[in-house]
């Protein structure tokens, strides 16, 4: 990254809770500036970014949109390097749809927010931000998941969304470089989805199945993510699993 126009800025799709807000801490504790993206979760957006703020003033910002409005996307983008005059340095794809859909049940609806979210927005996203990360020689970090490469059972189209992010991830690795690094990282089982669509013995199951024993923290992944953003300069391309060896039990 280019820090001559000084601490870079980071922009974190989803950044407001769960997974999204440990990536967006993590980043700040690099000394990054902020953006964070939400759409409903405003309340929990504003309030991250006060913590940040008052950690270090004028570090962190917060916007606002519905990725699945593609025509609006490159607006989010120019709003999010507004917050800090206009520059943006990488560029976390991590806001994701997730639920089941098993093949009989699968409506266009459900196929248009898994796909979009998980897939189209992060492509689009990544499209608009391009020049800018170009200029700051910046990077892309997408979140993908250790079932883009062996498959969920029930969870069709999210597991082709992000099979198919997989794929951009590798894709946009080539045609954005030499100026801008894009990796990835597949969480393992690390903070369960909210609902009951994994019930405790399930939760049991996937736990014993897991080498480490143990679900892993929403930090694990921030920690993977600030690796690619800030330490790995000569890395691009790869996609990295942080799942506690599962997916080698899987």
């Amino acid at each position: 990254m280019d820090y001559s126009t000084g601490a870079p800025v980071v922009l974190v799709t989803g950044g407001a809770r769960r997974v999204g807000a440990a990536i967006a801490r993590a980043a700040h504790a690099e000394g990054a500036r902020v953006v964070i993206h939400c759409n409903r979760s405003r309340d929990s957006a504003a309030a991250l970014v006060s913590e940040l703020n008052a950690a270090r003033a004028g570090s962190a910002a917060w916007v606002q949109g519905e990725l699945l409005d593609y025509a609006r996307l490159p607006g989010l983008v120019d709003s999010a390097a507004e917050c800090f005059g206009g520059h943006l340095d990488a560029l976390v794809n991590n806001a994701s749809a997730f639920y089941p859909t098993p093949i009989g049940q699968l409506d266009d609806r459900q196929w248009e927010e898994l796909l979009g979210s998980n897939l189209k927005a992060p492509a689009f996203l990544a499209q608009a931000a391009a020049p800018r990360l170009r200029a700051s020689r910046g990077a892309i970090v997408n979140i993908v998941d250790i079932h883009a490469e062996r498959p969920l059972a029930g969870y069709l189209a999210y597991t082709v969304a992000k099979s198919g992010l997989a794929g951009l991830t590798r894709a946009l690795a080539l045609e954005l470089a030499p100026e801008v690094r894009v990796n990835g990282v597949s969480p393992g089982a690390i903070l369960w989805p909210e609902g009951d669509s994994f019930p405790p013995a399930e939760r049991e199951r996937i736990t014993r199945q897991t080498p480490l024993a143990r679900v892993g923290s929403p930090e694990d992944i921030a920690s993977a993510v600030a690796f690619f953003l800030f330490r790995a300069p000569f890395v691009t391309g790869q996609i990295l699993a942080v799942d506690g060896g599962r997916e080698l039990a899987l």
